[in-house]
């Protein structure tokens, strides 16, 4: 038995399936990032004593880049798809994983050298936000450079018995990975420009 609106909109939503659950499950990371920036305002703006330690801005601009590259990538993988193209998406979905990794490395690096400068997350109240924010977001990064794994590799047999349902699989990551992008564009100023 085959499970409906896969790939056909649902009458009551105009949304595929997957299409409405990404939706659901993004409005559920809203409410959590929401809670974590929201404690990080109300403990930066309650507290006289408030210590903020220098970051460093160039890596993180870095990160910047690289995330919104990735979103770019991600969208010419889906495009090429949508144009019937295989190659193009597994080219671009490439260049989206070694941004991702890219992403990881650079972060690797200036959490190596907050740990060699004696920061940790007990060192102050802004220290636990930054690795708290921040190792969150590098999470969600590696979930999503698990599942773009997947489909670049073994769930990429999809593309040959149902193309559009694949397509789709596709936008729902993206969406999901724009989000990702976005939630750091939100980061990189608050922790390290403000």
């Amino acid at each position: 038995m085959e499970i409906p609106y896969t790939v056909e909109p649902r009458p009551d939503t105009g949304l595929y399936n997957a299409k409405l659950g990404i939706w659901l499950f993004l409005a559920s990371e809203v409410m959590l990032f929401g809670a974590l920036f929201s404690t990080y305002i109300l403990l930066r703006t309650g507290n006289p004593n408030w210590v903020q330690h220098p970051m460093d801005v160039p890596l993180a601009t870095l990160n910047t880049m690289i995330l919104i590259s990735s979103s770019v990538t991600v969208v010419l993988a889906w495009a090429g798809l949508r144009l019937k193209n295989f190659a193009q998406f597994r080219k671009y979905g490439i260049l989206t994983m070694l941004l991702a990794g890219g992403f990881m490395v650079v972060k690797g690096i200036e959490y190596s050298a907050e740990f060699s400068a004696g920061l940790f997350p007990w060192t102050d109240n802004y220290m636990a936000v930054y690795f708290t924010m921040t190792g969150l977001h590098g999470l969600h990064i590696l979930g999503g450079m698990v599942v773009l794994a997947y489909l670049l590799g073994p769930g990429a047999k999809m593309w040959d018995s149902n193309p559009e349902q694949f397509t789709n699989r596709i936008e729902v990551f993206g969406l999901y990975w724009h989000f990702v992008d976005l939630v750091w564009i939100f980061l990189f100023p608050s922790l390290y420009l403000l």
